[in-house]
C-alpha cells in the first residue's frame, strides 16, 4: 500500500469497483447486507479498503486491481 493510499473507500467507490449502482450499494449497506462491515463516521459511511478488495477478489481471478 502506498504512503498516500487511504485505508478506507466510500460506498460510491465500492459501487464503482463492484459494478453496481451507488443506490444499490447504499441500500445494501444500510441493511447490513453489503458483504463488508460498514464503518460509521458521524453520518458518513466508509468501508475498509482491505475488506472490500478481499471480497471483490474472492472470485479467484488474477489480474490488475482497478479499485486502488
Amino acid at each position: 500500500m502506498g504512503d498516500k493510499e487511504r485505508l478506507t473507500m466510500t460506498i460510491k467507490e465500492f459501487a464503482d469497483c463492484a459494478g453496481v449502482s451507488k443506490n444499490l450499494a447504499y441500500s445494501l449497506a444500510k441493511k447490513d447486507r453489503l458483504g463488508v462491515k460498514v464503518i460509521y463516521l458521524g453520518k458518513r459511511m466508509v468501508l475498509s479498503r482491505k475488506s472490500c478488495l478481499a471480497l471483490l477478489e474472492g472470485n479467484g481471478e488474477k489480474g490488475e486491481d482497478q479499485c486502488h
